[in-house]
């Protein structure tokens, strides 16, 4: 408890003293002035069988004098009157009920009562007798009580009258000193810290960790001064510490110095004095707590020195280190770390350096900025073990970081980072995963047989595949020479192979091997000689493929590639030929209806004339018809010249070759791409979409837009206008041979055709969008 709550306990103590004295001088004078009233009332009244059973205005007047609570009873503990202040304390109201006075004890203090009240009787007054009581309510009460005893004309006893006084808080207050003066003495009897008490340096009391601290006994450290069981040299500050303290300049203070033991060592100990004061403010004596720290210095001096060593070691390390405290301030750092973060001073004059805006200063030599500044910031947040996080710089080298919290007692005290060049390991090992994961999928997606021979051609080690390739069971195969117990009808080629394996030298080739049951069986076998550790070839190892069905295939491919070849060319010769052959007729039948019109129009009525004219329209739609089919079929990679095609220019010479109706627009919305085709190819691709726009235009202002955009494969175009556009059912027919919607006098069918098998030549798709009466987008793809 501190000393300010003490001293107010001690007041309130004084004072509940005061009062009670006060109380029971009350309880005296009152006491003798009712003896008075009550012979009064005897000379006045002498019928008066009990004085008691009358209230007189003077005893009335005594009750309202008495502030404390107030009982008359019997001698029975029946209670006969009590004032407003008893009333209130005990709970009870004696006009309204019967109140024993004995019911109220507390068990424990039942026979105490009764020998206090049978001293009352033959004494005739009871002083300070103290008890624990219950009101009505049931709570615990102690009291201390002052009464006498009331006589009546005899002198003989016929009640007692008290002054009741509530000592609850006075008792609880001392049995709360008691408790904690006796908890007070147990802490200092067994604190480790040695606690001294002091008068203007004289030793006035100890506990014994001090005694054991320096080795003397209490009664000897009684008769020391402090200056006496201090090193000399350092005297002189304690004494001008103490000195404050006496003046009122401190409370407390606390040094670190060297004490005497009595047998003439030293020890280091943290000394803690506090100054205690009376009401005046003057200092009474020093309390004195000592702790030794030798231990601890020693331990300090250890730490220092493995500092330094650790410092040295961490300057000349190959991995960059920084250490931070809890403030974030750098604490060490080493050359290497100054080097991959391009900072151009000593590690030496980092020291003190604030670090926490390092991240947003050096983020600018990552890959990923952004995410290398947040990393850190996470990391910080988290105070977590965190172990080889790749940093990818700018430079394409490779930093991996670790990340370790310093913690003291479950307290942070700051962090450890370090970064280490691994770019060359990195490299390495993808490297190495590459060509494994490569090798490995290999030959598990293509169902390789493995062997492995020494030097003698023996067999060492096979895979199930091979002997599944070969029809040997693995037994029928370890051990045996692969010469001799495989079946290669190229058996100087495989000596031949196996000689060159010994030189070191790799390479593929194809055999033919008659497998167990007779079949003649086509692998393509890899072979690589076999080294021990010390790079001394021990045998080779081959990777073996049936290649049976694809020979066969390769057989089946090239005799259907010269059929297919042969019909091409049949095809493509009679496409000509029918073109020739039906062109020739068309050729007479338009001459002979141009000389009938020219030579008979004086003859030829209109009806005529317009059948005439009809005759030579059919002759020309049948014409482009038999022009298209040509194109049709001419369609192919074979007939493909690749160069570079400035689709601006295209799309520039068709608008001044096609016609074009007046109120009709075409334009370039964004610059076209220059695109690697055939350009004729493409050029009637533009042509049959840009002229199918134009003829279906029906809108006072008609508008063709083409516009591009590129995806990482493919080309996007997109010519779209304000045309009649296409009902939804024809979206998928329109691009069939022969299939239209628009006039047949002038649509053959085939040019949307022609533009959809371009299009699947170049390894690209065509869709379109239409609403009836506003306009068709027609978009398509082109491989880059």
């Amino acid at each position: 408890m501190a000393e300010k709550e003490v001293l107010l306990l001690k007041k309130a103590l004084e004072r509940q003293k005061k009062a009670r004295i006060q109380a029971e001088k009350i309880l005296e004078e009152k006491s003798k002035e009712l003896y008075d009233v009550t012979q009064h009332l005897k000379e006045a009244n002498s019928q008066l069988e009990n004085l008691l059973n009358e209230k007189t205005s003077e005893l009335d007047g005594v009750f309202i004098n008495i502030i404390d609570p107030y009982v008359v009873m019997d001698l029975k503990f029946n209670v006969i009157n009590m004032n407003r202040s008893a009333k209130e304390f005990l709970g009870y109201d004696h006009n309204r009920e019967r109140l024993n006075l004995k019911q109220l004890v507390h068990p424990e203090y039942l026979e105490y009562t009764w020998e206090s009240i049978q001293s009352l009787l033959e004494v005739g007054t009871l002083k300070n007798y103290r008890a624990k009581i219950f009101s009505k309510d049931g709570t615990e009460k102690w009291v201390q009580i002052n009464s006498s005893l009331i006589y009546d004309k005899e002198r003989k006893p016929i009640a007692a009258q008290g002054i009741i006084r509530d000592i609850t808080n006075e008792t609880e207050i001392r049995q709360l000193l008691d408790e904690q003066k006796r908890q007070l003495d147990i802490i200092v009897g067994n604190s480790p810290l040695g606690i001294a008490l002091t008068i203007k340096g004289k030793i006035i009391k100890v506990n014994p960790a001090f005694e054991n601290l320096l080795g003397y006994s209490e009664y000897e450290l009684k008769r020391l001064h402090v200056k006496d069981i201090t090193v000399p040299e350092e005297n002189e500050e304690s004494i001008r510490l103490i000195d404050q303290m006496n003046k009122g300049r401190l409370d407390t203070f606390s040094i670190v110095k060297k004490y005497l033991r009595k047998d003439g060592t030293t020890l280091f100990a943290k000394t803690t004095v506090s100054a205690v004061k009376n009401h005046r403010g003057d200092v009474d004596y020093q309390v004195a707590l000592v702790e030794d720290i030798s231990k601890e210095r020693e331990a300090e001096e250890r730490t220092k020195a493995s500092e330094n060593r650790l410092a040295t070691l961490i300057s000349n390390l190959q991995t960059g280190v920084l250490l931070e405290d809890e403030h974030r301030t750098i604490s060490l750092t080493n050359q290497m770390f100054c080097d991959l973060f391009h900072i151009p001073v000593t590690p030496e004059s980092l020291k003190g350096a604030d670090c926490s805006n390092a991240a947003e200063d050096n983020k600018k030599y990552f890959k990923d900025p952004e995410n290398f500044v947040n990393r850190i910031e996470t990391i910080l947040q988290n105070r977590k073990v965190v172990l080889k996080d790749e940093l990818e710089m700018i430079d394409g080298s490779i930093l991996e970081r670790d990340y370790i919290p310093i913690f003291n007692q479950d307290i942070y005290k700051g962090h450890l980072w370090t970064y280490q060049d691994v770019t060359l390991r990195k490299n390495y090992k993808r490297n190495l995963e590459a060509q494994k994961e490569k090798y490995s999928s290999i030959i598990a997606n293509m169902n390789l047989g493995l062997i492995e021979v020494d030097l003698e051609d023996t067999i060492q080690l096979v895979n199930q595949s091979f002997c599944n390739m070969s029809g040997f069971a693995e037994t029928e195969l370890v051990g045996q020479k692969a010469s001799e117990v495989l079946n290669l009808i190229e058996r100087d080629l495989l000596k031949e192979k196996n000689e060159k394996r010994l030189l070191g030298e790799s390479d593929s080739y194809e055999v033919r091997v008659a497998h167990k049951d007779g079949r003649t069986r086509h692998w393509l076998i890899s072979g690589a000689p076999r080294y021990n550790e010390a790079g001394q070839a021990v045998g080779s190892i081959g990777i073996h493929l049936d290649i049976t069905d694809q020979k066969q295939l390769e057989l089946q491919k090239e005799k259907l590639l010269r059929e297919l070849e042969s019909s091409n060319q049949g095809l493509q010769e009679y496409a000509h030929i029918v073109s020739h052959d039906l062109k020739s007729p068309l050729r007479s039948i338009s001459a002979l209806a141009s000389w009938l019109a020219e030579d008979y129009k004086e003859v030829l009525d209109d009806n005529g004339l317009f059948n005439l004219q009809q005759m030579q329209e059919k002759v020309e739609s049948m014409d482009r018809l038999i022009s298209g089919i040509l194109k049709y079929s001419s369609i192919s990679h074979d007939t493909s010249e690749h160069t570079q095609v400035d689709l601006n220019a295209v799309v520039n010479e068709i608008r001044e070759i096609i016609f074009i109706p007046e109120h009709v627009n075409v334009l370039i919305m964004n610059t076209l791409p220059v695109v690697l085709a055939d350009r004729t190819k493409i050029y009637q691709l533009f042509q049959n979409l840009i002229g199918n726009a134009v003829v279906h235009i029906e809108a006072e202002q008609g508008l063709v837009e083409i516009s591009s955009s590129e995806t990482r494969t493919h080309w996007q175009f997109n010519i779209k206008d304000n045309g009649i556009g296409i009902a939804p059912e024809y979206h998928e027919k329109i691009f069939k041979i022969f299939q239209s919607i628009g006039n047949g006098e002038r649509s053959t069918g085939i040019g949307l055709s022609i533009v959809k098998k371009i299009i699947d030549l170049y390894e690209g798709s065509i869709w379109l969008d239409s609403t009836i009466g506003q306009g068709t987008t027609f978009h398509f793809t082109l491989k880059k």
